[in-house]
């Protein structure tokens, strides 16, 4: 036995898994149109035309913010765990890494995403 095999039964299995839980739902369903579930459904209010409008942006800042925080709290807690180990080269990556986050911070400041009003 190879010692890839491991990983292709693992990624093989992966694949027929998605495929099933992704096709399976839409053959195995039971179809019954009615008008009221066709209805397009805009958080309990009346649907409105495509073209009403500009979009607001503020959903994209909120959603911003929380990737900008998820991924930031997901990417501190191994480096400080590997910091001693890491030394200088994990300084600068991550001080780097902090100035990405620094500009996301700066774009969602300019555009008032931090007013929740």
């Amino acid at each position: 036995m190879t010692p890839y095999a491991p990983v292709a039964i693992f990624a093989a299995v992966a694949v027929a898994a998605a495929l099933a839980f992704s096709l399976l739902p839409g053959v195995l369903a039971q179809r019954k149109p009615n008008p009221e579930k066709e209805k397009a459904y805009e958080c309990g209010v009346e649907p409105t035309s495509a073209i009403a409008g500009r979009f607001p942006v503020k959903f994209y800042l909120i959603a911003m913010l929380f990737v900008i925080l998820d991924v930031e709290a997901a990417s501190f807690y191994p480096w400080a765990v590997q910091m001693h180990a890491l030394r200088m080269f994990g300084l600068v990556e991550m001080g780097a890494f902090v100035v990405v986050l620094g500009i996301g911070y700066a774009y969602v400041w300019k555009k008032r995403g931090f007013e929740w009003r």
